[in-house]
């Protein structure tokens, strides 16, 4: 991932010195349950264990390096650990154990420890969402359907709404955590031909992994679902920042992304706020979509597997990750920070519509009244299209009608604004985890 989208505390995790670290734990706990067993003698493995080696830029610069000769990373990786922890006890290095074994479960430790922060976060942006409901949930603003004036809703129903959709993506990433948190050290095949399987348990206890039965590595199904969680997040951020961007245009003016003192929204128009997070985020959106059919393609592997997912998803697993933390970042600050202009949308409201977001309720007041509804729907749809084409407030266009007969108690319920919205508390109510 480039620097300008890369999050320090998530790279740091797919850095090569943290991934080569990791390995070495999984092969040094397998040789201390190996000495549990009795295979490796005791005082060898606390002797490995004594001269666990930095990994460092060095060490990564050497298993590149021996790589050149291998042409293998686990098996160059291997080498030069051994080198490092010397002889006689490194013979007991990778014992039993196939690439595999001790690659996908240092990448599952990983994978757990990043979808630990992507939970932080996107429960972040939930809270953030919930915060602005509840202060926005008397703030009247236009509905639109098909990008047309429908009748009024508030900000918070729309906050609260992008609030309950983040706390879904919430629970689609605790799963896929849950998913991806398990490890394998069975060998070739899965079979723990030459290793027992209470080396996989033991290592896998002492990672917080969950032993998981596996060919030769582990199940990209797992790997698939951590990609479907990102993207799913991507997705509902994009939600967000496209009503973002559509509310933020100069005819409608209903929100503002914040602006910082000195920030310019165009280098030639010195006017300009342009909604440049928004965009951004549903760009990078698209982005996370795209790693998710790569991680569905990784999940069909010939026989007991294949290697034809490894640089996919040396890609893809960083990537993703470390994209999905920074847009969720990105937009938290944007919901707390989003302006929004209470005046203007209901201007918005009260003129920009003309009033015809009242029609299905003199529709329905016609009905009560004893008119029968295609005929009360054709009378109402006539003066809606007399106010939009005249540009008169359809109330007056209503009053003035011959065909409209209500009382004035009748017409006054049928344009209250606060009837409409008398339930908007509902969206509060649930936000379930605000109380």
């Amino acid at each position: 991932m480039i620097g300008r989208y890369a999050p320090s505390d998530v790279a740091a995790l797919f850095s090569d010195e943290r991934r080569f670290d990791t390995m070495v734990e999984v092969e040094l706990l397998a040789t201390d349950a190996l000495a549990e067993l009795g295979v490796v003698p005791r005082a060898d493995a606390l002797a490995l264990r004594a001269r666990r080696p930095v990994v460092d830029a060095q060490f990564v610069a050497a298993v590149s390096e021996r790589e050149e000769v291998t042409h293998h990373d686990t098996a160059a990786f291997v080498d030069v650990l051994q080198g490092r922890v010397g002889e006689p006890e490194n013979a007991w290095i990778h014992y039993g154990l196939t690439s595999s074994d001790v690659v996908d479960t240092a990448q599952c430790v990983t994978l757990r420890a990043a979808m630990d922060i992507v939970v932080a976060e996107v429960t972040a942006l939930r809270d953030a969402l919930s915060a602005r409901a509840i202060e926005e949930v008397d703030t009247p603003v236009a509905g639109r359907t098909h990008g047309v004036y429908a009748e009024p809703t508030t900000f918070g129903a729309k906050f609260a709404l992008f609030a309950l959709q983040v706390e879904r993506d919430r629970e689609r990433c605790v799963d896929a955590r849950r998913a991806i948190a398990v490890g394998k050290l069975s060998g070739a095949v899965g079979t723990y031909s030459n290793i027992d399987p209470f080396v996989e348990s033991y290592v896998c206890e002492r990672l917080g992994l969950e032993a998981t039965p596996a060919n030769q590595v582990v199940a990209r199904d797992r790997h698939a679902q951590v990609l479907y969680a990102c993207a799913a997040v991507g997705t509902s951020v994009e939600q967000f920042a496209l009503e973002v961007r559509h509310l933020a245009r100069s005819e409608v003016g209903e929100v503002e992304e914040p602006f910082a003192p000195g920030q310019k929204g165009s280098s030639a128009m010195p006017h300009k706020r342009n909604p440049v997070v928004a965009e951004r985020l549903c760009g990078l959106a698209r982005v996370l979509r795209g790693y998710l059919v790569a991680g569905l393609e990784d999940v069909a592997l010939w026989h007991e597997r294949d290697i034809s997912h490894s640089s996919v998803e040396r890609v893809v697993l960083p990537d993703a990750l470390t994209l999905t933390v920074y847009v969720l970042r990105q937009a938290t600050a944007l919901a707390a920070g989003l302006v929004v202009k209470r005046e203007r949308a209901l201007e918005n409201l009260s003129e920009g519509t003309l009033g015809l977001v009242f029609s299905q309720s003199v529709l329905l007041a016609l009905v009560e009244s004893g008119v029968e509804r295609d005929a009360a729907y054709r009378t109402v749809q006539a003066a809606a299209r007399q106010a939009h084409d005249e540009g008169r407030n359809f109330r007056d266009v209503v009053v003035a009608s011959e065909e409209v007969s209500l009382s004035p108690d009748a017409l006054a319920r049928a344009f209250d604004l606060e009837r409409l919205l008398a339930h908007r508390r509902r969206f509060i109510d649930a936000l379930t985890w605000t109380s």
